[in-house]
């Protein structure tokens, strides 16, 4: 039931993209940026004085809760009126938490908002402990008894789907004692997560070097995304050697996080009687385990279409060999493709034309309304992402735009999520309009897919096909082998604390080495792999959020399969498309995907973003050819 938990875990990871921007002017001010350019948190609460109010408000209801205890199999209307209640609370709860959760990372050095935040984490573990009996309660009853009170009281059709899950879950559900212990537990729960986000992005000292060009590089998260990418190779070394140093000096300190982090894992799943970490987190949305392990697989066994893109890399960038440093590098000299922030609006704009007028009209007020963040200040949360948690207002988006095509492919990844967020929550009533984490990727790189799409559609000339094609692969390294690789390592870790077996900094570094090393082919002379680069586990994010990345790689082949009915104009693909983002939480993830044609229970979908690989190799080595032949 109550939907606090997931709130905050939801807000936390706010579907991050993987991209760390950071403009040209790195340490900029919140003020030196104008204001049409910051989102516009007024349309949250119109001030902090506000949003206190509005949680003192709230808070007052939570006691309001205890007195449905012991009551809810008693009839129809007393557990209509118990889920009501819930709703109201944890829609408002979750208009708050945005609020503190976004001005927080304006300045994720700002105490004030971080204290907000805090704040609301903690009064979510206070809710959840005064409502811990709700599913216990709900769960003494069976499908028949849940039929029928929908049939007394209609009001409580909306809640089915999250009544028929308690039932589905009824082995993993606790006593009422048992369940207000766990709940209590959330008061430990984020400590990882918080010291990781603080220490990573707002205390880690981060170097500062020369580029051979006379450029001052402050290696930040974000800095270290732009200047990996630069052209001079020994200034691409230099940039990791500073950078993956500074987080090898504190690697014990990173694997103490990490690992606390899988221990949290591990006691919720032991908890509740899981038979994994694993199991705990797909089962959630009802995931079968079988679809992580085949995707591992699949991966697996295509790593040869992975090396012929290392290889191709390789080619086009002229060495002898290939270094992990050059896996980010532009391999088309002379194409600088850079657009300011309003040429990328256009560009977004026109990609997403097949979809309709009203999602392009929805697009358009997104940019126009303040829905989104673009520049990067001093302090302000690295990479980006979409908030839809506010479910009476609209989505927001966090970027840290740098005005590369990377940016403008991260503005059209973020406002897939916006656009989800704001379809369902127009749709669904509150109940239903939160959508499964499996599927929140799929909208986000179908947007992706468009705009490549569009432009190749437009750009005939050779060296900017080559460029926007290496970067269509870029993506899928990125998402379908990249975001596989570190859910092999998430895996692995977890097996390896399960069995009993430490996890320091060095084991860390190891695991995530053999990983690294086997999927780039290091020992088959692919792709080389510093030993220093081993530590890039403390740099990802994401391992604090469950076992959340394999879904970047499932959604990805997902959304290819959509794209591909939408592009094609199949006839309603766009309709079903849009159904998809409007279907929230009204039904499981597997079923909600199949329903817009996709199974990603078959191999299918892996399949179909393999041969689109190998078809845009195809291509990019028809135009070397044609291009070598130009020059004999």
């Amino acid at each position: 039931m109550n939907r606090i938990t997931g709130i905050i875990i939801m807000t936390q990871i706010a579907f991050l993209a993987f991209s760390q921007t950071e403009a040209l002017s790195q340490n900029r001010e919140r003020s030196e940026i104008a204001a049409k350019d910051k989102w516009k948190l007024e349309d949250l609460y119109p001030s902090d004085d506000a949003w206190n109010n509005a949680k003192r408000e709230v808070v007052a209801q939570f006691d309001e809760m205890t007195k449905f205890q012991g009551k809810l199999t008693s009839s129809a209307s007393t557990l209509l009126e118990c889920l009501q209640l819930d709703s109201e609370i944890s829609k408002e709860f979750g208009r708050l938490y945005c609020y503190a959760s976004m001005k927080s990372d304006e300045d994720t050095g700002n105490s004030k908002y971080l204290g907000f935040k805090q704040e609301m984490q903690q009064l979510g573990t206070d809710y959840n402990s005064k409502t811990s009996f709700i599913k216990p309660e709900i769960a003494k009853l069976d499908k028949q008894q849940i039929d029928t009170f929908i049939e007394q009281q209609p009001g409580l059709e909306i809640y089915k789907m999250a009544l028929y899950d308690i039932l589905r879950k009824k082995p993993h559900t606790l006593s009422k004692s048992e369940e207000k212990i766990v709940a209590e537990a959330g008061l430990l729960a984020d400590g990882p997560s918080s010291i990781y986000t603080v220490f990573s992005n707002a205390e880690l000292p981060y170097p500062e070097i020369k580029l051979t060009d006379g450029t001052m590089a402050k290696l930040t998260k974000a800095g270290y995304s732009r200047y990996r990418a630069v052209q001079n190779r020994d200034d691409r070394e230099a940039v990791f050697q500073a950078f993956w140093g500074a987080f090898d000096k504190f690697k014990g300190t990173f694997g103490t996080e990490l690992y606390a982090e899988v221990k949290k894992n591990m006691f919720y799943a032991r908890a509740r009687n899981y038979e994994s970490s694993l199991h705990s987190a797909l089962d959630i949305n009802n995931i079968p385990t079988e679809v992580y392990m085949a995707l591992i697989e699949n991966v697996t066994n295509n790593l040869d279409s992975f090396h012929r893109y290392l290889k191709l890399k390789k080619r086009m960038l002229g060495v002898d060999t290939l270094k992990y440093s050059d896996v980010y590098a532009p391999v088309v000299k002379g194409v600088d493709l850079e657009y300011t922030y309003e040429e990328a609006k256009k560009l977004v704009l026109d990609a997403m034309k097949p979809l309709g007028e009203e999602y392009c009209r929805v697009v358009a007020e997104a940019f126009e309304k303040r829905w989104i963040d673009v520049y990067p200040s001093q302090g302000k949360r690295s990479g980006a992402y979409s908030n839809g948690g506010a479910y009476d207002v609209h989505p927001y988006i966090l970027l840290n735009y740098n005005g590369r095509y990377e940016d403008v492919s991260t503005l059209a990844h973020e406002l897939g999520h916006t656009m989800q967020s704001y379809y369902s929550n127009k749709t669904q009533p509150y109940p239903t309009a939160d959508y499964p984490i499996f599927v929140a990727e799929v909208a986000s790189t179908f947007n992706e897919t468009l705009l490549i799409d569009k432009m190749l559609e437009e750009i005939k000339n050779d060296d900017v096909r080559l460029s926007l094609l290496m970067n269509y692969l870029d993506g899928i390294k990125g998402t379908v082998f990249r975001q596989t690789q570190f859910a092999e390592f998430e895996l692995r870790m977890h097996e390896t604390a399960e069995r009993g077996e430490p996890l320091t900094g060095d084991v860390l570094t190891k695991l995530y080495g053999d990983i690294l090393k086997r999927y780039y082919g290091h020992d088959k002379g692919i792709c080389h792999i510093d030993e220093l680069y081993t530590v890039e586990w403390a740099y990802i994010p994401h391992f604090y959020y469950d076992f959340y990345v394999y879904q970047y790689s499932t959604s990805f082949t997902a959304s290819t399969a959509l794209a591909e009915q939408v592009l094609s104009k199949e006839k309603g693909a766009d309709k079903n498309y849009i159904d998809f983002i409007s279907a929230g939480g009204s039904d499981y993830p597997i079923d909600l995907l199949k329903k817009a044609g996709v199974d990603m229970t078959s191999p299918e979908p892996f399949k179909k973003t393999m041969v689109a690989m190998n078809r845009t190799m195809d291509e990019i080595e028809a135009i070397l050819a044609r291009k070598a032949g130009n020059k004999d």
